[in-house]
Parts: structure tokens; C-alpha cells; sequence
């Protein structure tokens, strides 16, 4: 029986008390019987260890991993083969993670990207046009399932056919997925390849502590971490310091300096991250001399003085029809005419409200 899946499940079971329990017991099976002066001799503290001896009345074994089964849940601790080498190499690893899905093979390596719930569509075209050739490369797609740049990053790896993983703050069985507008994507990152991970027990909710302990985990499990757009006191940097503090490579993309979830990655860049611009940096701050550079993508051009004059006027950044008209000087027809027919040949985008960017 895994019993280290059913200690994972007493709330009270940190790093240090694991590791206390692991260091004193030889079998964990014996946790199953041992009484209250045995669990102090191995260092729990009296009130831990007897909330312990309750728990365990409560909590059998068998009822345990049954519904760790019926969830597709499996685990995998400190110790074992299989368990993330680079995630065990953290000064603060969680002693259990907790899985659905498939967890990519050492030899694969890893990119978190972060970035802010509130992301503008600068920051999601970045962060598209980043991850997309990096997932084809064979780079798995670290995030944490998030709203805004987290759930951009993981659909962007999909849509590469790439593998990505998702770290939780809560727990990975169905009911308990957070954000719940992200369970169709939980299991589209599962069908990919991908997994759901959570140091959490299945039925664990979130809570203002659950998140940051969880940035400690993408940061963990990745090379290095890219934030793609964050304000100051984001929880993208939060994942960002925490690389820094594992001796991970720390990337950031730049922004204008008026822009209010520019400022985190700006303030990256000017205290040491590597700026990154476009794909082919991430290769070279992760030193992946193995993985194919990324072919540099050519300007789209027109296929006629028309569509050749719009695009002079148009780049990454949102462009409004008024302007574009403004500027190009052409008849209004006309630019909404040429601008309908080069959408569709795709070498322009409308992000929305008739703004438009070059693809």
C-alpha cells in the first residue's frame, strides 16, 4: 500500500515533519499503528502528533487511495525514481506531489511562463508568439493554469502540439480544479500529454497561502522562468524570485515604460534578467544547445501598393481602423475592404474592436 500517499493527506504534514518521519521510521506502514510516545521520539510535536492519532481513526488507508483511483490521481514522493529531479534539488521541495496526466521524461526540458491575471494584448501576443515555436521545439510548457498569461501559455503549447503542465493551488481531482472557467483546458492539457500537479490532497480548496507555496513548484520544476507581463506586486514575481533563489535563469520581456503590468518585468530586466525578445533567447539563457534554433519569421508583405501601404503602418502593437486610415491616407472603403481580405490571407489580425496587428 502507498502509505506515503496517505500521509500526504494529514493537512499538518509539512517538509520538515515528513522528513523528521522518514529519518525515524523505516517503513512508513508503521505509521499505521505506532502510538503517541513513539511519533514524539521521532520529533512531531505533542499537539501534531496527536491531531495525528485522530486524523488516522478518521482517515483509513483503504478509503484513501480508493478515491485516489477513482480519480486517475497517482503520487509520487521525495526518494522516488521517477519524482522531478530538478524539483527535488529546491531547498524547499513538497515531500508528495500529486498527479493526473504524464510527467515528461529528465531528459525534456522545462520553461515556466508567468505572468499577470489582469494581461493586456500586447502581452498575450507576446506570449503567443514566444511559447508557440518553443513548445514545436520540444520544450515543456510550465504554468499555473491561472487566467490572463497562465492559461494563454498553455493553450499556445497545445495548439503547438506540445507538452505543458499545469501546477495547482488546490487540488487535481475534477471537482476541485481552480480556476473552474480552466477545466475544459485541465483536460485538454491531459488528453495533449500533459499533467496536473498539486503538492494538495484531492478535495483540497485554494487559499491565499495555497498560490505562493504553488509558484515555489513551477519555479521548481523549470529551467529557468519567462514573465511575460506582471505589475510590481504580481504573483508572477513571486515565481520569478524563487527561481532566483534556486539558481534558475530568471527572463523577462520588455515593456513600455509607461505600462502598469510592464513595471514587473521592466524592474526584472534592469536589476540582471535576461531580456528576451524573441524565441531564440530563451534558448540561449536555458544554454539548450541541443534544441534547433527557432527560424526567424519573415515580414509579411502585401500582395499589391495597397495592402503594402497598410502594413507600413501596422507592428505588434493594436492598431484602430481610424488610425490606420489616418495615417496611410487612403479611402476609408478601401482600407476596410483591403483590411477584410488581408485578415483572411492572415497576414494581419484583428485583435478586437477593429484593432489590428501584423502577423
Amino acid at each position: 500500500m502507498n502509505y506515503h500517499a496517505w500521509l500526504a493527506h494529514f493537512p499538518k504534514i509539512t517538509y520538515k515533519r515528513y522528513t523528521a518521519l522518514k529519518i525515524h521510521f523505516t517503513d512508513f506502514q508503521n505509521l499505521h499503528i505506532t502510538e503517541l510516545d513513539e511519533l514524539l521520539k521521532a520529533g512531531l510535536e505533542e499537539n501534531i502528533a496527536s491531531e495525528f492519532l485522530t486524523w488516522r481513526d478518521k482517515n483509513p488507508i483503504e478509503k484513501i487511495l480508493e478515491n485516489l483511483i477513482k480519480e486517475n490521481i497517482q503520487t509520487v514522493s521525495l526518494g522516488d525514481n521517477y519524482y522531478p529531479v530538478l524539483l527535488s534539488e529546491i531547498n524547499d521541495p513538497p515531500h508528495t506531489l500529486f498527479y493526473r496526466g504524464t510527467l515528461p521524461p529528465t531528459e525534456m526540458p522545462t520553461l515556466a511562463v508567468v505572468g499577470t491575471r489582469r494581461m493586456t494584448t500586447y502581452g498575450k501576443i507576446i506570449c503567443e508568439d514566444l511559447v508557440m515555436p518553443i513548445a514545436r521545439q520540444g520544450v515543456v510548457i510550465v504554468s499555473g493554469l491561472a487566467l490572463g498569461i497562465d492559461g494563454v501559455a498553455h493553450n499556445t503549447a497545445l495548439a503547438a502540439n506540445g507538452i505543458t503542465l499545469a501546477v495547482l493551488g488546490s487540488g487535481i481531482d475534477r471537482q476541485s480544479v481552480y480556476p473552474s472557467a480552466h477545466k475544459q483546458l485541465s483536460e485538454k492539457i491531459l488528453y495533449n500529454g500533459g499533467a496536473l500537479i498539486s503538492e494538495y490532497p484531492p478535495g483540497f480548496l485554494p487559499t491565499q497561502y495555497s498560490f505562493p507555496a504553488r509558484n515555489r513548484i513551477v519555479a521548481g520544476l523549470s529551467l529557468g522562468t519567462l514573465v511575460i507581463e506582471a505589475p510590481i506586486k504580481s504573483g508572477a514575481l513571486i515565481t520569478s524570485r524563487c527561481a532566483l533563489d534556486y539558481n534558475r535563469e530568471v527572463m523577462a520581456v520588455p515593456h513600455a515604460t509607461t505600462s502598469p503590468t510592464g513595471s514587473g518585468p521592466n524592474n526584472l530586466i534592469k536589476f540582471g534578467a535576461k531580456m528576451i525578445t524573441e524565441p531564440n533567447d530563451i534558448l540561449e539563457a536555458l544554454n539548450l544547445q541541443t534544441v534547433k534554433q527557432v527560424t526567424p519569421t519573415f515580414e509579411s508583405t502585401g500582395d499589391n501598393e495597397v495592402e503594402n501601404n497598410i502594413l507600413k503602418y501596422l507592428t505588434k502593437e493594436p492598431k484602430n481602423i481610424n488610425m490606420i486610415i489616418l495615417e496611410s491616407k487612403l479611402d476609408s472603403s478601401v482600407v476596410s475592404s483591403t483590411l477584410i481580405l488581408m485578415e483572411i490571407k492572415g497576414s494581419i489580425k484583428n485583435v478586437g474592436g477593429m484593432n489590428y496587428i501584423k502577423k
